[in-house]
């Protein structure tokens, strides 16, 4: 039967998948798909997250070669490295968005 995606890719695939079900992970390559390259103290200030945190997924990001860095003096600038990312994110929103809001929950008093 003819796949998709096939089956040896299948892990790669799903590894991937999971790299972007997190929600910094996303607001990250968010931030960078609108404003290009960020260093991570521009990352660490608009997500309010720690150093340390943004820091971590940037590296997991990079192991995966969604992001890139070029160093420039003290400075690391952060890009997304995977053009077809942008598009995949577009792609879901647009369905998101089409999702009706659950109904509102009401209690008799």
């Amino acid at each position: 039967m003819e796949m998709l995606i096939p089956r040896a890719k299948l892990g790669e695939v799903a590894r991937r998948f999971r790299l972007l079900s997190d929600p910094v992970r996303l607001e990250i390559l968010n931030l960078l798909h609108v404003h290009g390259e960020l260093t991570v103290q521009d990352l660490v200030t608009a997500t309010g997250q720690s150093q340390a945190n943004v820091s971590k997924h940037l590296r997991l990001l990079r192991e995966a070669d969604l992001v890139t860095r070029r160093q420039e003096g003290l400075y690391a600038y952060y890009r997304i490295n995977d053009p077809m990312l942008a598009a995949l994110c577009v792609l879901v929103c647009s369905q998101v968005s089409e999702v009706p809001d659950a109904p509102e929950t009401r209690t008799a008093n």
